[in-house]
């Protein structure tokens, strides 16, 4: 596949005896595309695969093609969607294939060429397309980081009446649990990489950059930084150079003090400082900050873009360490009496009566692991908990801790634990402690093992110290061992799926502010989305919006909402619901959990 502008194939030639192909597209050094109808005269788009010319990283652990296994756990209206795969042989070479639904519009790429830059609200629909469907991809069960965002990979699908942006192009992605060694950079556009890309380090924030970066290139013309670097496309090392040595420059085109002539006004100007600064302590943490900042016009405070900033190490992001704001607490938790009482006489008490305690010879646990599928209220748990108890309460994303520093992680966690014995009493939440403390048996990373090592340091004694910790996990079998032993997170509940009246009263809460019709049936919703979780319900629930909105702005009916439950799925299978049942097993060592029984919900009479 030598000749980038020839395919392998000719028009006619039938694909696996399902697909005619229509004419080629655009190849590269182990990829071509085509455009192909199948047996019913459907439009698809076809990526066929050299195995023989692909990358070691490119394959996932069973051997198969990373792009393909990716696009298979992906269904979301802003991602081009999965149709079929499989594997060819041609004039005695192996190939994959990959078939995805046929996007009838234009590339953001010759949109922006045709148009040089576009208005703002057009600008902002783009936008929120994209990090509504980076979104599905980061909050997957295995979180799957794009690593290509750019005007290239942005599709417009033109085919309703409303242009929706989809993204494509998964060949430079990966799941968020793979080692940075399996990040490729060669063939990247620079100007969309984030600095921390330039040392192979890819996390969700660093789609967040390429998304800053492609709201700055829509608005002004040019991507941020941009620098002539045609000369030295071949030098990939000192075209890296020149991109980080412009990024120490002021951007003009977002002084605040001087008028922009597209009418941006400040507050545009400090979200797209905030999206695409360097440092990624000061960055947005998640799609879902930038999501709720563009779609509620939430004011946020200069953010400075200079070299002094950029260089700060091992600095953590700003935590407020203040009591949380109380609320209802546990009453808004159905069932898991075992499990409120475990934090009431054991956490809550202890601290308000430590006298009593002192008496006993007892002070709180050091902490306490909440595992399960994802979507079954881990982190609701926690902040319930902290409104019950009403101490400083730190959330802490294992990417608040992530630095692209040698060590600077380490630094982070010893200044976290720091600040929250200062301001004891304290309950530290850490989500995905699976990233931050991975079995050190299973990576060979000196650099992640000194993170391992360091929490566990911090973890001792920290129930004295009046520091609560809380780690939530949905693979509780990667976390290393030793956080799990007596001493440090003492306490281990698994939370299932929600039950019943959990799942009548999410369907409940997330049609509440919609236009709904009269007489939905919550329970008769309930009953047909056993297993189903909580992100399911929310999905389908959309779903069930969007398909009212295009008929004719109907009302939401028991009807639409049943339609959208059939052709959903639960995100967790059955197997994987078995898993976790026997990793419960295994830690309970055949004792007994009245948290099986009583799943996390919320009430339905408050």
């Amino acid at each position: 596949m030598a000749n980038l502008s020839k395919g392998l194939i000719q028009k006619g030639h039938i694909i696996d005896g399902k697909y005619n192909v229509l004419f080629f597209i655009k190849g590269s050094e182990y990829a071509e595309t085509y455009r192909v109808k199948d047996n019913n005269g459907k439009l698809g788009f076809l990526k066929l695969f050299n195995y023989g010319k692909l990358n070691r990283n490119q394959f996932d652990i069973e051997g198969e093609v990373l792009e393909i296994t990716i696009l298979k756990t992906v269904n979301h209206p802003n991602v081009v969607k999965y149709v079929d795969s499989g594997n060819l042989l041609i004039e005695n070479q192996k190939f994959a294939y990959l078939l995805l639904d046929f996007i009838s519009g234009e590339t953001l790429a010759e949109k922006m060429k045709r148009e040089t830059t576009l208005n703002f609200y057009e600008v902002k629909q783009i936008i929120l397309g994209v990090l509504n469907g980076l979104k599905h991809l980061h909050n997957l069960a295995v979180p799957i980081i794009h690593n290509d965002i750019s005007n290239q990979n942005i599709m417009l699908d033109l085919s309703g009446n409303i242009s929706i942006p989809k993204i494509i192009d998964f060949g430079y992605a990966r799941r968020l649990n793979q080692p940075n060694k399996s990040y490729q950079k060669d063939g990247l556009n620079p100007f969309y990489m984030a600095s921390e890309c330039f040392n192979n380090i890819f996390t969700p924030q660093s789609d967040i950059y390429s998304v800053g970066s492609l709201f700055y290139h829509m608005l002004f013309g040019l991507p941020p930084w941009f620098v002539e670097i045609s000369k030295y496309k071949t030098d990939r090392s000192k075209v890296e150079e020149m991109v980080l040595e412009e990024r120490k420059k002021t951007l003009k085109q977002l002084n605040i003090e001087s008028k922009s002539i597209f009418e941006v006004d400040s507050g545009i100007i400090n979200i797209i400082k905030k999206s695409i600064h360097p440092n990624v302590d000061i960055r947005f943490k998640t799609v879902e900050d930038f999501i709720n900042v563009l779609n509620n016009d939430i004011n946020i405070e200069n953010v400075e873009l200079n070299q002094r900033e950029q260089s700060k190490r091992g600095q953590l992001p700003s935590k407020e360490f203040k009591p949380s704001s109380k609320g209802k607490g546990f009453d808004l938790i159905a069932g898991m009496n075992n499990l409120k009482s475990i934090l009431f006489n054991d956490v809550i008490r202890a601290l308000n009566e430590s006298e009593l305690y002192e008496e006993y010879g007892l002070t709180i646990p050091n902490g306490m692991l909440l595992y399960g599928p994802p979507g079954c209220g881990k982190t609701f748990i926690a902040e319930r908990f902290a409104e019950e108890a009403g101490f400083n309460y730190v959330y802490v994303r294992s990417s608040d801790l992530a630095s692209i520093y040698v060590h600077g992680s380490q630094e982070k966690i010893g200044q976290l634990f720091k600040e929250a014995r200062e301001n004891a009493p304290t309950i530290l939440c850490f989500d995905e402690l699976d990233a931050l403390v991975p079995n050190r048996e299973k990576i060979h990373n000196a650099s992640q093992s000194g993170e391992v090592n360091e929490f566990l340091t911090q973890m001792n004694n920290a129930g004295k110290d009046g520091v609560f910790v809380i780690g939530t996990t949905n693979k509780p079998d990667m976390i290393d061992p030793a956080i799990m032993r007596t001493g440090r997170l003492d306490k281990i509940v698994y939370l299932p799926p929600p039950d019943f009246n959990a799942r009548a009263a999410m369907f409940q809460l997330h049609l509440k502010s919609r236009p709904i019709e009269l007489g939905i049936n919550f329970e008769e919703l309930a009953k047909v989305t056993e297993n189903f979780v909580s992100s399911d319900i929310e999905f389908i629930v959309n779903e069930a919006a969007r398909i009212a909105l295009r008929n004719n702005r109907s009302k939401i009916s028991q009807q639409i909402i049943v339609e959208s439950i059939k052709i959903a799925k639960p995100s967790v299978s059955i197997n994987e619901l078995k898993k976790y049942e026997e990793i419960k097993r295994k830690f309970e060592q055949g004792g007994e959990d009245d948290t099986a029984r009583s799943p996390i919900g919320f009430r339905r009479d408050l």
